[in-house]
């Protein structure tokens, strides 16, 4: 099971490392300079808490998050399949976005032509036989992908290590929308089920795999916070010059500040690769919160997922200006996590398919601790961004 255990992390892991990933870890790098270290590790300890509930919840049930809040009061389900859904067409459209970006810093097209092209690849993807292994093994690959080429910039970038490393743990400032935004990023919205739900998919299921779950949760949140962070070591290596980013593109700019024409040409694979692997994950993960739906058209798994594609790249080049887009995204996701999470440790203790399973202590307090933290300071951060 190691092959699926890793393609599951790896499936999470890449939703999350996205296009809005880029921007919003290079975004708050300029403003938080080596303290947004400090904004990683509470992202971190959120995650955990989120993800290890909600994985948990879903592999011993056997079902998928809809379904365990439909047992728990009719039509919850419905409601949080709508939010999900939308929060990822939401960042669908940002990921479209960033793959017509990739494809005209790498060939000179329009952003409107090479979203298209992506679009398609990523439509042909899903009509390839074994949609499961395929997933497993490209999400896999495009992880490692991102990764190694981001240390190289890294490298080039010479960020102040120990400064980064000592801010880290004791922070000069702190921002609550930056940390919202990071987690509602990282594992809001549909981010948080996508592992779960692919294991699901794959028929595990029962209390005999509670540690190859964990294991694979785990695993994915490791993989996304060592990319955000070498990400940050990079843009601070940059900032720590005194370069100013781009507004529209500061990702961009640490890359080509680092590595001069090749860094950008390393930053168009890097955007194309997390843009794409994050078109695969919002869409399959997304689809996964209606295909219980009893409607004919809704069974049709290529079918549908191909639509959702289709809207998110339609939506785009006509409207396209992704970046709002993509930090607004993270905010509302900060909002959906806490209620999503909430749903499932109340599950944990009413619905007799769970109860049985008793939860650690510390797991469930470390859940319902996310649940406020993220639900107050989402409130927070959201009269703070009101009041800019």
């Amino acid at each position: 099971m190691t092959g699926l255990s890793l393609g599951a992390a790896f499936l999470m892991a890449n939703s999350s490392i996205g296009p809005g990933f880029l921007t919003q870890t290079s975004f708050y790098t300029e403003q938080l300079i080596t303290s947004f270290g400090f904004v990683i590790v509470i992202s971190i300890i959120l995650d955990f808490g989120a993800q290890i509930n909600i994985w948990r919840a879903i592999t011993l049930s056997g079902m998928r998050a809809q379904e365990i809040a439909n047992e728990l009061f009719p039509g919850l389900g419905h409601i949080l399949s709508l939010l999900v859904v939308l929060g990822g067409f939401a960042f669908n459209i940002g990921n479209i976005a960033g793959c017509g970006l990739a494809l005209n810093i790498l060939t000179g097209i329009s952003f409107a032509k090479g979203a298209i092209i992506s679009g398609i690849v990523a439509i042909l993807i899903f009509w390839i036989n074994e949609i499961g292994k395929t997933l497993d093994q490209l999400t896999k690959i495009l992880g490692i992908l991102k990764i190694g080429l981001t240390l190289f910039i890294v490298y080039a970038a010479h960020p102040p290590i120990l400064e980064a490393v000592h801010h880290t743990f004791i922070p000069e400032k702190i921002s609550l929308i930056a940390i919202v935004t990071i987690v509602g990023g990282t594992v809001g919205g549909y981010i948080t089920f996508s592992g779960a739900h692919r294991l699901i998919d794959a028929g595990i299921s029962g209390s005999e795999h509670i540690k190859f779950v964990t294991k694979s949760a785990t695993t994915g949140i490791i993989i996304s916070s060592f990319m955000r962070y070498i990400l940050f070591l990079a843009a601070v290596g940059v900032v720590s010059q005194g370069i100013h980013l781009d507004k529209n593109n500061p990702a961009a700019t640490i890359f080509e500040t680092a590595g001069g024409r090749w860094g950008l040409f390393i930053f168009g694979i890097v955007l194309w690769s997390a843009a794409i692997s994050s078109v695969i994950g919002a869409s399959y993960t997304s689809y996964s919160f209606i295909k219980n739906l009893k409607t004919r058209y809704l069974q049709n798994e290529r079918l549908m997922i191909s639509c959702f594609i289709i809207i998110s790249t339609s939506i785009f080049v006509i409207t396209g200006k992704p970046k709002e887009l993509l930090l607004l995204a993270g905010l509302v996701n900060g909002f959906i996590l806490p209620f999503a999470l909430s749903i499932m440790l109340i599950a944990g203790r009413r619905l007799p398919i769970l109860k049985q399973f008793k939860y650690p202590l510390w797991i469930e307090v470390a859940g319902w601790l996310v649940v406020a933290v993220m639900g107050t300071m989402s409130v927070f951060a959201l009269i703070e961004q009101i009041n800019k």
